[in-house]
């Protein structure tokens, strides 16, 4: 390219130096206080962060079935292609920014009228014509930051979906996580439902001794058979829970979890969780990538303003070229053959019905819209957070008083049954001890996958761990 030609691209590039008409960006204040709540129900809070998620699930097991959800997932698969489509779009707009620079080589034959006498000439003429040429189309310069605004909205967009893609991984690990762990409880009450059985079937050999010595009436019996068959229906129920549970993870999965990963009990070391996640204040919601996706998203509305506004200005575009152009190949490059073109162009907008008004009315709505919900987004992960809390505080008493219960209603049963089989007790008495036992223990296992499940929620209400936030380990 000649000289002139030169002289004009690189003015046009200084002339985009310029800003944006953009409203100041300040992260808005978050509408939550800044330390947790506190009364009897939440525990001593600690500043415990998770580097990484296997921090949390420490079992090699458990770890094997959340990789395998990590590789399978088709939501997280569809995350990470909408990231990718998202960065790709970031890439044609953040284009815009320069030049679009073509180069083109054109030879041209015809044959074409001249319109002369046959005295002066040939009526018909043939022609040749080489050319090579460089230049730009309609490039726009950004002096007012139009698009320069459109780029960050696409960089903000682009932002905002790999938040969401980490928060789909967050989502996905606690939902195995919690699959895993419902599994090892039902598990768990299947195995007590059929203890159940084994113990109240042989309470049902024995009351059917003593009717048949005459010493109890059949309302022994029937009692006791009562509770075997009540037993039976949940051996029965279980069964199809456990099924249903199984299904359901490897759903989350993706593909069958091998039966050597699976737990046996909601006691199974593959089923112990690490301990759990905390933080000192609610800052830590801002890492969160629920609430990051909400504050790209308004970053971006903040660019489309900018945009809006910078449509009210002037619009001037280039269109230039240089190369050379001859009617012989061999002097294409020959001294003095250089060609070059020339043309700015400037539009004003004068009259448009309302449209650059309303756009921009649109933008300064959409940004009231996504102030909203950046709010609100932290507002739910305080509320999520406490409330977690909230159970954390009180696990650990529930879970000692449930022991104690479950052994308290052991010994009563030893005890009630002790003193049938003498003869020195009713069989109510046993009937009742082995109903309580029997809730007991189902309860105890309520409370242990309640205290499990609780890790898993902090896990996830905290934003995951520091990895999945997007930070180093």
């Amino acid at each position: 390219m000649n000289r002139p030609g030169s002289a004009i691209f690189l003015s046009a590039l200084l002339l985009t130096g310029c800003g944006t008409l953009e409203p100041n960006y300040h992260r808005p204040p978050a509408p939550v206080p800044a330390a947790w709540p506190t009364g009897p129900s939440y525990g001593l809070t600690a500043a415990t962060p998770v580097t990484d998620w296997q921090a949390v699930f420490p079992d090699p097991k458990l770890r094997r079935v959340i990789a395998q959800a990590l590789a399978n997932s088709r939501d997280l698969k569809v995350a990470i292609a909408q990231v990718q489509a998202s960065r790709a779009q970031y890439h044609v707009q953040r284009a815009a920014l320069l030049p679009t620079i073509d180069a083109s080589a054109t030879p041209s034959y015809g044959r074409s009228f001249t319109g002369f006498p046959p005295s002066l000439g040939a009526a018909y003429a043939n022609y040749t014509d080489y050319s090579v040429s460089v230049g730009t189309t309609a490039y726009e310069l950004d002096l007012f930051g139009r698009i320069r605004s459109l780029t960050k909205q696409a960089l903000q967009s682009y932002l905002a979906t790999d938040s969401a893609r980490r928060s789909t991984r967050i989502s996905l690990i606690a939902e195995v996580g919690t699959d895993y762990l419902t599994y090892a409880a039902d598990r768990s009450l299947l195995a007590v439902s059929r203890s159940t059985v084994t113990s109240a079937q042989a309470t049902v050999d024995l009351a059917r001794r003593r009717l048949a010595s005459g010493v109890y009436s059949q309302l022994d019996v029937s009692a006791a058979e009562a509770i075997v068959e009540q037993a039976n229906d949940d051996v029965a129920r279980y069964v199809t829970q456990v099924a249903q549970d199984l299904n359901a993870l490897n759903l989350a999965v993706g593909a069958p979890v091998a039966q050597e990963d699976l737990p046996t009990s909601i006691d199974d070391p593959a089923a112990q969780l690490g301990p759990a996640p905390s933080a000192v204040g609610s800052d830590i919601l801002l890492q969160r990538p629920d609430v990051m996706e909400a504050e790209h998203t308004l970053k971006s509305a903040n660019a489309n303003i900018g945009a809006a506004r910078a449509a009210f200005f002037p619009k001037i575009t280039l269109t230039g070229s240089g190369g050379t152009e001859t009617a012989s190949l061999g002097s294409l490059f020959a001294p003095g053959s250089g060609i070059w073109s020339f043309g700015p162009s400037i539009t004003v907008p004068i009259f448009d019905g309302g449209v650059n008004k309303g756009n921009l009315d649109y933008a300064r709505a959409e940004d009231r819209v996504d102030l909203a919900q950046y709010e609100q987004a932290i507002e739910t992960a305080f509320r999520e957070v406490a409330d977690a809390l909230a159970q954390r505080g009180t696990i650990t008493e529930r879970l000692r008083a449930q022991n104690a219960q479950v052994a308290a209603a052991a010994e009563s049963l030893k005890l009630a049954r002790a003193l049938y089989a003498r003869g020195s007790d009713s069989y109510l008495d046993v009937l009742t001890a082995e109903r309580t036992l029997y809730s007991a223990q189902q309860s105890l296992i309520a409370v242990q996958l309640t205290g499990q499940e609780n890790i898993v929620t902090l896990y996830k209400v905290f934003g995951g761990a520091i990895t999945d936030r997007g930070g180093g380990a």
